[in-house]
């Protein structure tokens, strides 16, 4: 059985999961009524294609959030499998908790400037200091595991 106290790292799992089902939401918010609304786009009749595709037909600024949804599921699928580990080997509080929170604080804060002004050296500061975030992480579970 997980102690409760341990489990403090699934909080930040969570709420990165949810944050990505809100950027989910936001792209077809805007990709919707886009893709509606483009010329050289038939809804009706449209088969296959992928979003690399709607690069070309929709405003830059509607595909930002289907870029950054899509970056959610990148480096945070290794968040969520280091974040379990800390967790079974109870090691999912304290410090790694913390970095859990700090880690998730900073992929919402990239997707907010990657779906908004989407200004590439903020994006990449912020990517890798939630990288860096995530190497720890990743070390501690090393260091516990070895």
């Amino acid at each position: 059985m997980i102690d409760a106290t341990d489990a403090q790292l699934l909080q930040p799992v969570v709420a990165l999961a949810a944050w990505t089902m809100i950027m989910w939401v936001w792209m077809y918010a805007t990709r919707i009524p886009a893709m509606q609304k483009a010329d050289n786009i038939d809804t009706a009749h449209l088969v296959g294609g992928t979003g690399a595709d709607l690069d070309k037909a929709l405003p830059a600024n509607v595909q930002w959030k289907a870029h950054n949804y899509n970056h959610l599921h990148e480096a945070p699928t290794v968040f969520y499998a280091i974040a379990i580990v800390l967790v079974l080997i109870g090691q999912g509080d304290g410090l790694n908790a913390l970095l859990g929170w700090i880690y998730v604080g900073l992929r919402v804060a990239h997707s907010l400037v990657q779906a908004t002004a989407n200004r590439v050296m903020v994006r990449f500061i912020l990517f890798a200091l939630s990288s860096v975030v995530l190497i720890a992480m990743i070390l501690h579970a090393g260091i516990a595991v070895f």
